[in-house]
């Protein structure tokens, strides 16, 4: 049988259902765009091939190459199906009946609209038109070569700001998703991420993209000068020297980048509880009993501080006049107490409203929570973004029914803004963020201030069994401590425990002894700290996502230029004019 026999018959099915009316050319290209976002997933952990990641935002563009408006947006957005399906599998361990599935696949969806925007303006703004009657890539590619180089550099530089734009979209829309953000497939790559200290990881993906953007016109160079060596590499040089440069600037970071000399002794409590064992209540105790021992065995190594992570505690922790279960307060102001350390746990908590008589008059937090060596609370820091479909469920103000559709932790409520944890005893500063937190960049940076000693991440990624889920979680979170120069410790429920340095450098990644992340145990830290006074604040710290919303104004511009070109009537096709280097 001839293999491209199923495409006239797939596209004959779809017009009929008249669901939309693909031509058999661009049903040729989806297994290409499928592979080039499997490839990309592939650049992220568990299997984390960093140099996929130089390679597929092109095939995913050459998967498109020839193909227009709604074509091109459907083939990018194949390519992001593939991608988001095979890097999020693990949305697919959660232990909730027939859910997860409906779950992974809307996520997917929805993500893949990103690669599909991008793929579509990306062709949009091509200088010639490339929609012509050409069979197979090749001729195409022989045409992309046939434009001007300048013309070529600049559709490059614009297609990665373009990216970085859609990811700062990602970051923000319906809460932010900012997870698997492309630079954060570099995150072992310690030269080249340092210049987020400067642009935040969106000076990474842009890197990324545009080096990747430019291996296209020089494959087509190549391929219709293939004697002319300086075509092609006309084509990456000033790519290859933007990464030169920031290598350079990495390794001199690296070089000259000392250490303070003090050291926090921090006990990090991993309990690994099963995230069916956390909804069982009538195990409440047993929980609880288990924490407790774990906790007395990291004791003996006599930390400064110790830290349990989101969800440690099996129920709310602060009593009040509405909840006045005293069992977990005094169990853990008890264990505290008598052995005279600092502790941060995260817990539910409750704060009634005016005139509460019921469970309805509540409001609900995701929280952290500050003891001293007293048992007294010393600070509470309520988490600020939410998780949607898990922690609430959006959309309920237009579609009231959805609540009861979605199976939710709860109906918690966002907190009001970032909380600074004061250790006087101890000389200590520290921020915390909650759960995934710790991947949005502008969040994390409002936390920062000069005389802060480190960032603090309490999660639990429970939810998702021993998948990769935990790696990525980490790898994101590593850019946070570059960005902002100082360590970011975790403490998480069954991995990735571990703390980051300002240069991100991940430590204490394994339980002695073992290469397992997901068990249950204690890990001591020893984290270097502020000896007083301030530490200078980074660029990135000062003044944010600059370099991001730099690419989002000029995507817009090359939007609004698009679409008032889409109006007007094609006189005639631009003239083709020989390459130049």
């Amino acid at each position: 049988m001839h293999p491209t026999l199923p495409f006239p018959k797939l596209a004959a099915i779809c017009r009929k259902l008249k669901f939309f009316r693909p031509q058999v050319s661009e049903l040729k290209r989806y297994p290409l765009a499928f592979a080039a976002g499997l490839l990309l997933a592939c650049a992220f952990p568990k299997i984390g091939i960093a140099g996929f990641a130089w390679l597929a935002p092109m095939l995913m563009l050459a998967s498109a190459a020839g193909h227009r408006g709604g074509a091109a947006f459907r083939i990018g957005a194949v390519a992001g199906f593939g991608f988001h399906l095979a890097s999020l599998y693990w949305l697919l361990l959660i232990p909730v009946s027939f859910l997860p599935i409906i779950g992974w696949l809307l996520v997917a969806i929805y993500l893949a609209l990103y690669q599909g925007l991008w793929s579509w303006l990306c062709w949009e703004m091509f200088p010639v038109r490339l929609d012509v009657p050409l069979e197979g890539i090749l001729p195409i590619l022989e045409r992309i070569s046939s434009t001007r180089w300048i013309e070529r550099l600049r559709w490059s530089a614009l297609s990665a700001a373009i990216w970085v734009a859609l990811e700062m979209a990602q970051a923000r829309i319906i809460g932010g998703f900012p997870w698997n953000l492309l630079g954060s497939s570099q995150y072992r790559m310690l030269p080249i991420i340092q210049i987020s200290s400067f642009l935040g990881i969106y000076g990474v993906s842009f890197l990324v993209a545009w080096f990747s953007v430019s291996l296209l016109p020089a494959l087509a160079s190549l391929i219709r000068h293939p004697g002319s060596r300086r075509l092609w590499m006309g084509e990456m040089i000033l790519p290859v020297i933007a990464l030169v440069a920031a290598a350079t600037f990495g390794f001199q970071r690296i070089r000259h980048y000392e250490q303070p000399s003090r050291r926090l002794k921090i006990a990090l409590v991993q309990p690994s509880i099963p995230q069916t064992m956390i909804w069982e209540k009538d195990k409440a105790d047993l929980r609880l009993k288990e924490l407790i021992e774990l906790s007395k065995k990291a004791l003996e190594e006599k930390p400064d501080l110790m830290v349990w992570p989101e969800a440690a505690v099996p129920n709310i922790f602060r009593p009040n006049p509405v909840y006045h279960d005293t069992n977990i307060y005094v169990a853990v102001t008890n264990l505290v107490q008598t052995h005279k350390v600092w502790l941060v746990i995260g817990a539910d908590d409750i704060i009634p409203r005016p005139n509460a008589r019921t469970w309805e008059d509540i409001d609900w937090y995701n929280s952290s929570f500050l003891v001293s060596p007293q048992g007294e609370i010393e600070g509470v820091y309520q988490k600020q973004r939410l998780v949607p479909f898990g922690e609430f469920v959006p959309f309920t103000s237009w579609i009231p029914f959805l609540a009861k559709l979605v199976q939710s932790e709860g109906n918690f409520s966002p907190g009001k803004g970032p909380v600074t944890f004061v250790l006087p005893s101890l000389g200590i500063k520290t921020s915390v963020l909650i759960c995934f937190e710790d991947v949005f960049p502008h969040l994390a940076r409002k936390s920062v201030s000069e005389d802060l000693d480190f960032l603090l991440n309490l999660t639990n990624n429970g939810w998702f069994g021993e998948s990769a889920a935990q790696w990525q979680h980490a790898a994101g979170a590593v850019f946070r401590a570059v960005e902002n120069g100082l360590p970011l410790v975790r403490a998480a429920n069954n991995g990735l425990t571990c703390w980051v340095d300002s240069l991100g450098r991940t430590y204490n990644v394994y339980f002695p002894g073992n290469r397992d992340i997901y068990s249950a145990g204690y890990k001591i830290a020893y984290v270097p700290v502020l000896s007083g006074g301030k530490r200078p604040l980074t660029f990135y710290t000062r003044y944010g996502d600059w370099f991001g919303w730099g690419c989002v104004a000029l995507s817009t511009l090359v939007l609004a230029r698009v679409l008032i070109a889409r109006r007007k009537p094609a006189c005639f096709e631009p003239a083709i004019e020989t390459s130049v280097v």
